[in-house]
């Protein structure tokens, strides 16, 4: 069983951007997104994927990702009510790679990035363009997003 154990900051600035610096267009959607467990397909790229992930508990969760036809992915995606569509780059830093991704559609204006960590009590160096932790936060999970758009949050709620 795999186990994701992940950090999540908002992005304040774009210093993090560079000329060499390539992203990945990636469209998801969730076949299934409750209280227990989600089941999500992934189009990034050329490559696509389904996930189920277990409910969190920390920072933590279990999770398992196979890899599968980009055309049964389009298929499943048909399926999925809201999109989550964003651009994720790979950046490194003080040895880790960050992944950050920058949302459009419906979530257009959010940016944020993530760290995989081994074990939860895990150090690192956070980066000078990382803003707010909102590790915790359900409303930052992709599964919320595509239920209650960043578009639609009020002012309050951001």
């Amino acid at each position: 069983m795999g186990i994701e154990i992940e950090r999540k900051f908002l992005v304040k600035d774009s210093s993090w951007k560079t000329p060499e610096a390539e992203g990945l267009v990636c469209r998801q959607g969730y076949l299934c997104n409750g209280e227990g467990a989600s089941v999500r397909v992934r189009i990034m790229g050329h490559y696509a994927y389904l996930t189920i992930k277990g409910p969190t508990n920390g920072i933590s969760r279990s999770e398992f990702e196979y890899d599968i036809s980009l055309s049964d992915a389009e298929a499943m995606l048909s399926m999925c009510g809201n999109l989550v569509e964003k651009v994720r780059y790979f950046i490194g830093h003080a040895g880790r790679q960050w992944e950050l991704d920058v949302f459009s559609g419906a979530n257009e204006g959010l940016v944020m990035a993530e760290i995989e960590l081994e074990s939860e009590d895990q150090p690192f160096d956070v980066p000078s363009w990382a803003g707010d932790e909102v590790s915790g936060d359900i409303r930052y999970y992709n599964g919320y997003l595509a239920r209650h758009p960043y578009t639609q949050w009020s002012n309050q709620c951001v």
